[in-house]
């Protein structure tokens, strides 16, 4: 009786047997890359949460990948007039489901609705990902959060979540479950998430 050849199993995924040499035919071994390559890329973009690539042609401004060259006439430490501009937002893009790598009324991310958010609504370009918008700002406590802070959130190992601090404890996101909405940073998960904030000053 002929002996087979064994196969290995990695994540679900069959590698095909090798030559008598030890080595994998030439089609064989570019199977097993491109599934390998495939796999790693999930996996990438599931450690970068709401992390992607900033746009480019940014300047520099206050902070590295920040452009305030077509900033809107707002003051944004006036909390009654920038409250108003960020309701406004909300009501346009509230239920807006989540999808890591958004960007439209389809569907959005994190970091991409707090993009839009100050690019649309105060003219003020940030950068695209999470990672680069703790970069900027100012370190502020919890208990001195006004209107138009960010604020972040660990989410998961090495996922991060970020949103705009409205009043009263709560924030408005791209929630992963309930698309943009508001929530609340003294419920038990987000109190327990809760990272840091950070104020942009112009």
């Amino acid at each position: 009786m002929a002996k087979t050849r064994p196969e290995y199993v990695v994540l679900n995924t069959v590698i095909p047997p090798f030559t008598g040499e030890g080595r994998l035919i030439p089609e064989e071994r570019s199977l097993v890359k491109n599934k390998l390559w495939f796999i790693g890329l999930l996996v990438i973009m599931t450690l970068m949460g709401c992390s992607h690539v900033p746009e480019r042609g940014m300047t520099r401004a206050a902070y590295p990948g920040m452009d305030t060259s077509a900033a809107k006439d707002i003051d944004l430490s006036d909390s009654d007039s920038l409250k108003a501009i960020l309701y406004a937002q909300y009501e346009e893009w509230k239920g807006t489901p989540h999808q890591i790598g958004g960007l439209s009324r389809d569907s959005i991310d994190c970091s991409g609705f707090v993009y839009l958010t100050f690019k649309s609504k105060l003219g003020i370009v940030l950068p695209r990902s999470t990672d680069s918008l703790i970069e900027l700002g100012v370190h502020i406590d919890k208990d001195e959060l006004r209107t138009g802070d960010l604020v972040f959130f660990k989410t998961g190992i090495s996922l991060r979540h970020v949103g705009v601090y409205l009043e009263r404890g709560r924030f408005m996101h791209a929630s992963t479950k309930q698309g943009v909405s508001i929530s609340n940073l003294n419920s038990a998960y987000w109190k327990s998430a809760y990272w840091k904030a950070k104020r942009l000053e112009m």
